[in-house]
């Protein structure tokens, strides 16, 4: 009698497998998967360049395809588009005195939503020090987002990267405060800082889509991956081609977001609620990723699956990606036990050197501790297309991408189902 119970179990098992995998296949095609990743990656789309008309179109064809899968807006919107602005400052002058010496102006970078700054040791700007032995980035970005007046001085250690705090100048919002970074190693009794700024509004737009939860609605589950790329550079044409169309970058990860919204509307099985987000300007500094993560109080987002680039094979051949930032939470592990019975295996990240677990979307909410990994084939080494025109449709391996997204689709179940929940990142070791 035991043998005839475990021998039912073991068929039950079986044929249950067999039904979620003939589920999956009849869902994501490959048929569909190519025509959604054809026109993101088409020369109609212009590469998809943020701020340009090819985006726009791009993000239209998205929302087109949550309404047609079925999915409901965020927050109970009129729209798919998250739209948002974000400000740029122009520099116009700045200037400025350290006990009565002129700096150097080279060694000066205000961040401020304000066009006019002028200040002193009367101001009331707390003066603060980023030392030779701190991360220079987290350090930086501490003092961005705490929501004060600051005076920073950078010691003279970090000369090489001062100049990167320029970027930060391109996505500040209404409300930042003035941070001044002087790069020095004085601490100065009196002080003048002069600057001016033109600010600019910039209207961008994440397109999202969601599938309410039943029994954890309150429990987020994120598929995410950007919809821009790097539009049309006449004067970096190769071989008279000047579109770069973004076919792996990220029209992949794009179009497998769109798949996997077909797949789990079509289930209507998920006790979590699924959220489907194309990002907007990852490729200028990440800000659609940024402002969405922003909307969230992160303990709610349980997982973040953010997909790059997994349009090519990976470094394993067929039927494999890597997940960046594997060891820091047992999220890899959970995927990897749901495709019990598959071909398929997900591995490490095999370029750590790269840092690719803080490049790319998923970062904002994993620095919040939040289990935010980015899937990928990439590799990283030696990717001959990588932000090149010649990233186009022809050069994916469209049969192994469509086996990655119901790979992807499979090994998420029990997370959606809410039996599964990955641990979180700890914070205090995010570098």
């Amino acid at each position: 009698m035991k043998k005839n119970v475990l021998y039912i179990t073991i068929l039950c098992t079986l044929l249950s497998s067999q039904v979620i995998a003939q589920e999956v296949s009849s869902i994501i095609n490959k048929s569909e998967t190519e025509r959604v990743e054809k026109f993101l990656s088409s020369d109609e789309l212009e590469g998809r360049r943020t701020f340009s008309k090819g985006i726009d179109k791009a993000a239209n064809f998205i929302a087109n395809e949550f309404k047609q899968a079925g999915l409901n807006k965020l927050n109970n919107s009129n729209t798919y588009l998250q739209s948002f602005s974000k400000l740029s400052a122009k520099f116009v002058s700045a200037s400025g005195t350290f006990d009565g010496v002129a700096l150097d102006t080279k060694n000066l970078i205000v961040v401020s939503a304000e066009p006019i700054v002028s200040i002193n040791e009367t101001s009331g700007y707390e003066v603060v020090k980023i030392n030779k032995e701190d991360n220079f980035g987290m350090a930086a970005r501490k003092v961005l987002s705490a929501n004060a007046n600051y005076v920073v001085l950078v010691d003279e250690s970090f000369a090489n990267n001062f100049s990167r705090l320029v970027q930060l100048k391109s996505n500040i919002t209404a409300d930042q405060k003035t941070v001044v970074f002087v790069l020095t190693n004085n601490i100065p009794s009196k002080f003048t800082i002069e600057a001016t700024h033109k600010i600019e509004s910039l209207a961008l737009a994440n397109v999202v889509g969601v599938i309410p939860g039943k029994s954890l609605a309150n429990e987020y589950v994120i598929f995410s991956g950007h919809y821009d790329h790097l539009g049309v550079n006449a004067a970096k044409a190769i071989n008279g081609d000047s579109i770069y169309n973004g076919a792996n970058d990220d029209a992949a990860g794009t179009t497998a977001v769109i798949m996997l919204s077909k797949y789990f509307k079509k289930l209507n099985n998920n006790e979590r609620t699924l959220i489907f987000v194309a990002f907007t300007a990852e490729e200028v500094g990440g800000y659609g990723a940024q402002y969405f993560s922003k909307q969230f109080d992160p303990l709610t987002v349980k997982a973040m699956f953010n997909l790059e680039m997994i349009g090519t094979e990976s470094k394993w051949g067929k039927n494999s990606a890597y997940i960046t930032g594997y060891e820091k939470t047992n999220m890899g592990d959970i995927l990897q036990k749901n495709l019990e019975g598959s071909a398929f295996k997900f591995y490490p990240d095999p370029y750590t050197d790269q840092n690719l677990f803080y490049r790319s979307d998923n970062a904002t909410l994993a620095r919040l501790g939040v289990p935010a990994h980015t899937i990928s084939t990439s590799k990283m080494d030696s990717e001959p297309n990588y932000h090149k025109p010649s990233d186009e449709f022809q050069t994916l391996d469209m049969d192994n991408m469509n086996e990655i997204i119901k790979a992807i689709a499979l090994s998420a179940r029990t997370i959606v189902s809410g039996k599964d929940t990955p641990s979180r990142v700890d914070t205090k070791q995010l570098k």
